[in-house]
């Protein structure tokens, strides 16, 4: 099996960078942790954590959107392949800094919503845990999702429009998604079907950026 590599960006207020760092662990990805401040990137993989990336005191994924972090993906993006997830906090700073479509806004009802939930994404079915007040995803033009897949709730838990729990872009390599699947692959409870993701990521790395099937 290929050595990969991740990065996991470390915000002020991310709290689930640890959980994250043993999950690729697991895939054996050779994972670290990089500064919200870092410019120079040198990794297959990066992930945004979950958390409240300072404080969210604006709204979620505001402030973090302008760390030079975000700037040098945006560039990386342009230059080579590279993976970029993003989970829950990670995935609304995707959408304030443009690189994933629409915009993430409060759950329908205003509460703080800690649940596991069903989940579908690429005809598989999943569960996965969520815990987030600001997880209603929001679109105006669903033209702009035609080149992505979607990660789709099977009850919606917060008002997402369709069901949309998160969002692969499969030309750029990048995914946001609510739910924690971190959460799910090194753990005491039954379910551990965080791995789904994780393994789908390092199928598409192995595959797509180094031929290997």
């Amino acid at each position: 099996m290929k050595k990969l590599t991740a990065s996991i960006v470390k915000f002020p207020g991310s709290n689930c960078e640890n959980e994250t760092l043993e999950a690729v662990k697991y895939f054996n990805f050779d994972a670290y942790f990089i500064s919200h401040k870092e410019t120079v990137i040198d990794s297959d993989l990066v992930i945004l954590p979950g958390g409240f990336s300072f404080g969210d005191y604006v709204s979620c994924g505001r402030i973090a959107k302008f760390s030079p972090v975000i700037s040098s993906l945006k560039e990386l993006i342009k230059r080579r392949k590279i993976f970029i997830l993003g989970i829950c906090n990670g995935f609304q700073i995707l959408t304030e800094a443009n690189i994933l479509p629409g915009a993430i806004l409060e759950n329908i009802g205003g509460k703080f919503i800690c649940d596991d939930v069903e989940l579908t994404f690429l005809n598989k079915n999943f569960s996965l845990p969520i815990a987030h007040h600001q997880g209603r995803y929001y679109i105006d033009n669903f033209e702009d999702l035609k080149n992505y897949e979607i990660i789709k709730y099977k009850n919606n838990p917060n008002g997402s429009m369709a069901n949309i729990a998160g969002l692969y872009d499969k030309k750029r390599y990048i995914m946001g998604l609510m739910p924690h699947p971190e959460r799910n692959v090194i753990t005491p409870f039954k379910s551990k079907d965080g791995k789904n993701i994780f393994e789908f990521i390092r199928n598409i790395i192995e595959k797509d950026f180094y031929g290997i099937i």
